[in-house]
């Protein structure tokens, strides 16, 4: 008997039709013998609509309230999987009247403690007393992802994607065998299908790649998940609600065996929610960058590529990028700089940015990885404007309407779709 956690997404859930599907699986994969913990998104573009409405009263909304409101998403989803997991169990004769077969729960009453960021919360501890419970009886409980609770039991949110960190959490809490991410594609492939055709699914890639690939644009799993799953060594198994076909397993790097030795590039990441700002005539000294970061840190602003130029005459210039959604509060975050540290600071801001990467856990023992895709981007015509570099990745920053020739001509230049 296995103990499996099963995260359905927003479209696996998006409709009455969908939601009945769900319920079916859940009683299919428990009269297996397996012990099934179910977590559930919102419905597709509930979220979406609930976010739409608090940044028409306020464009930076996110505060107590904000969480309060976009946290209902879940609710609503984990009552209407409930209600039909039930349904379904009475139909086949597993309860009787009055009896449930399935127990919807929300963050706070499964314990799920989180810190007080909000929007952007990290879980601290889970509470596995009544979860426990719960599947002892044979009952399946039904989570709400995305969420939690603060230490004064205040309604937290864990930020987009959410609720693969909620699943990944409550298996590693509860010791789980596997952790099932069920969503609207089979699977992790080389690249996004939207914006190359020849992308091809990979059977088995490593955290590490996986990682890299969520924070760079790819949108199958939440980066969070993938570090808990790493931490935990936790398996997961991201598959498709609506094609019960084998997915991609996302395992150690030694568990890819030889396979990480053949393939150099495991894949190629875009993401067009970039925005670039260059600080320029900053005065020279020290301790610049950890006042300017700092107090982008304390907002809860993540800061990804990074460029500090060579000093000259005494200032320096420095670029970095955001996403999206934190730009409107880090240009709130640099006015303030500006007005009480470095009045002399200008800010510049760039927008219509994509950022494009390939990710492979050979490239630690291929040279001249890096100076190839910078040899494709040229010869297709794509000038790159930042550059940063790891291990097992290179970023460039570049137009975000070459973004696609720019994925279509680094799969096509590193072979991706032979694999």
């Amino acid at each position: 008997m296995a103990l499996i956690v099963q995260k359905f997404g927003g479209t696996s859930v998006g409709s009455v039709e969908r939601i009945r599907h769900v319920a079916q699986w859940a009683l299919d994969c428990q009269a297996k013998g397996d012990q099934i913990v179910l977590v559930v998104s919102a419905m597709s573009g509930e979220t979406n609509r609930l976010v739409e409405l608090a940044t028409q009263i306020n464009p930076i909304p996110y505060s107590r309230e904000y969480d309060l409101l976009i946290a209902s998403g879940e609710q609503i989803a984990v009552g209407l999987v409930t209600l039909a997991i039930n349904t379904e169990a009475a139909k086949r004769g597993l309860i009787k009247p009055g009896e449930s077969r399935a127990r919807g729960l929300l963050g706070h009453q499964i314990g799920i403690l989180t810190d007080q960021i909000y929007s952007k919360a990290r879980i601290q501890e889970i509470d596995t007393t009544l979860l426990r419970k719960e599947i002892s009886r044979q009952v399946i409980p039904v989570i709400a992802g995305f969420q939690g609770v603060d230490s004064e039991n205040n309604i937290t949110t864990l930020g987009r994607g959410g609720s693969d960190t909620s699943a990944v959490a409550i298996a590693a809490a509860l010791k789980a065998d596997d952790c099932e991410i069920y969503t609207d594609v089979d699977g992790v492939y080389t690249t996004d299908p939207r914006l190359c055709k020849e992308a091809r699914k990979i059977s088995k890639i490593s955290y590490e790649e996986m990682m890299e690939l969520a924070s760079l644009g790819a949108k199958v799993l939440q980066i969070r998940s993938v570090e808990l799953a790493a931490k935990y060594r936790l398996p997961l198994h991201v598959r498709s609600s609506f094609d019960p076909v084998e997915g991609t397993r996302v395992v150690s790097q030694e568990d890819l065996g030889g396979a990480m030795e053949q393939v150099v590039v495991a894949g190629v990441a875009a993401d067009a929610s970039q925005v670039k700002f260059t600080l320029q005539n900053i005065s020279e000294g020290p301790g610049v960058a950890a006042k300017l970061f700092g107090s982008l840190s304390r907002a809860a602003i993540v800061v990804d590529v990074i460029v500090q130029d060579i000093p000259s005459h005494g200032v320096l210039t420095v670029s970095f990028t955001v996403g999206k959604t934190d730009a409107l509060k880090a240009s709130q975050v640099l006015d303030e700089i500006k007005r009480t540290s470095f009045p002399a600071m200008k800010i510049v801001e760039e927008r219509d940015l994509a950022k494009v990467s390939i990710v492979g856990v050979g490239m630690q023992h291929h040279p001249g990885v890096a100076s190839k895709m910078f040899s494709l981007l040229a010869e297709a015509g794509i000038d790159i404007k930042l550059i940063t570099t790891s291990e097992i990745k290179v970023s460039c920053l570049i137009a975000e309407s070459q973004m696609k020739s720019a994925v279509q001509c680094l799969h096509q230049g590193f072979e991706l779709h032979r694999l």
